[in-house]
């Protein structure tokens, strides 16, 4: 949809840029889209066509103007985007990038149509890279730090890398928790237990869950490592829910190593795998605000994490974390886990109260309204 003028002289006009909807960012413009519009924003939304498919940027109030803008850069294509952003920034008050290359590409959009006009960036990822790769990331997000008038960090580890890049000013924005799942019926345990559980299992044998896309990130060879001390009669069943370019590799390591590991796919029925865990894993190299870990503590799940990004702040003292990569210290904290039932229970009730103290989507939205007013004030809109 081609993007049209604001319809009220005076009413804030904000345009929000993505270029994918990785690490929940799509589901978190959405929100804001909605939070937005319903205060009285006129909002635009720009990104890949695909993007309005799976969240719907269209039905929240906001208009959609279409931008593709790829994963890796182009000088064909990034030309193609600049020149539909500064289209859309055509009468915007503020534009607002979530993520490193919708950034660098409204910066580039803003010098050519809308010189003064401010620019937030949201930092979602860290930079995960190695050797060139790596060092190419990080001049980019020296430039976008140095380029934005506020950057905000979804954690506070974000924040800081900013300020070291040279942000002018960094904060720190937490992406609002899920909506609360509704309460499962009674029994469901047990019936998602018998359909997760092989013919040949006891019907008490414990289940360790992990989600996520299979990517180097999740580090879910980690994961694997820690299973393959985890051997005898009460040998843990490990679920991995997800789907990724690492299935093959993470399927053959299972067949050739003989691990106590499924790989269920993409799934739709994550409260349904949390009723039957008795342990969620984390065994991630970052995370900010990881989706499952808000979703086991929500659910009352034990939880053990890597202590990575925003993961401690994040579960305080409601889950065990233990340092990234470390094998020993990973099996030990499940396996002790599922051998006291009092520690699961004591983390199981310690989740909801620290899900409690997470911000909901009301509360982000008036953080980012403030910071809206607060630039465009600045800058005299």
């Amino acid at each position: 949809m081609e993007h049209t003028p604001a319809a009220t002289t005076g009413q804030l006009h904000a345009v929000l840029v993505l270029a994918g909807s990785a690490g929940g960012i799509g589901a978190h413009v959405r929100s804001l889209a909605q939070g937005l519009s319903a205060h009285g924003l006129d909002v635009t939304v720009c990104g890949p066509a695909e993007t309005d498919e799976l969240y719907g940027f269209s039905a929240t109030g906001a208009r959609f103007h279409p931008v593709e803008i790829t994963p890796t850069p182009g000088p064909r294509t990034d030309a193609a985007a600049v020149g539909e952003l500064r289209r859309a920034f055509a009468r915007a008050t503020l534009v607002h990038a979530h993520g490193l290359r919708a950034a660098l590409l409204s910066d580039l959009a803003l010098r050519t149509a809308r010189a003064g006009t401010p620019l937030v960036v949201t930092s979602h990822q860290a930079n995960l890279a190695t050797g060139v790769e790596r060092r190419l990331l990080r001049l980019m997000e020296r430039r976008v730090a140095r380029a934005a008038d506020l950057v905000l960090g979804v954690s506070s580890d974000l924040v800081a890398r900013a300020r070291t890049l040279g942000a002018a000013d960094a904060r720190l924005s937490p992406v609002a928790a899920p909506p609360l799942p509704l309460p499962l019926p009674e029994g469901r345990r047990e019936a998602a237990r018998a359909a997760l559980l092989g013919p040949k299992d006891a019907p008490d044998r414990p289940i360790v869950l992990a989600v996520g896309r299979l990517v180097p990130q999740k580090n879910f060879h980690l994961l694997f490592d820690a299973a393959s001390g985890w051997r005898g009669k009460d040998e843990p069943l490990v679920l991995v829910a997800g789907d990724g370019p690492e299935r093959e590799l993470l399927r053959a390591r299972i067949t050739s190593e003989k691990l106590p590991v499924r790989l269920l796919g993409q799934r739709s029925d994550i409260p349904d795998l949390l009723a039957a865990a008795d342990v969620v894993v984390i065994s991630s190299r970052w995370e900010a605000r990881s989706l499952v870990a808000q979703e086991a503590l929500r659910a009352g799940v034990p939880l053990v994490a890597t202590a990575v990004g925003g993961l401690p702040e994040l579960v305080g003292d409601a889950a065990v974390l233990v340092p990234p990569g470390d094998r020993s210290a990973l099996s030990e904290a499940v396996s002790g886990l599922l051998a006291d039932p009092v520690g699961r229970a004591d983390l199981a009730a310690a989740g909801p109260p620290q899900a409690s103290t997470w911000p909901d989507e009301a509360a982000t939205v008036a953080q980012v309204l403030s910071v809206y007013d607060e630039l465009t004030t600045q800058n005299g809109h």
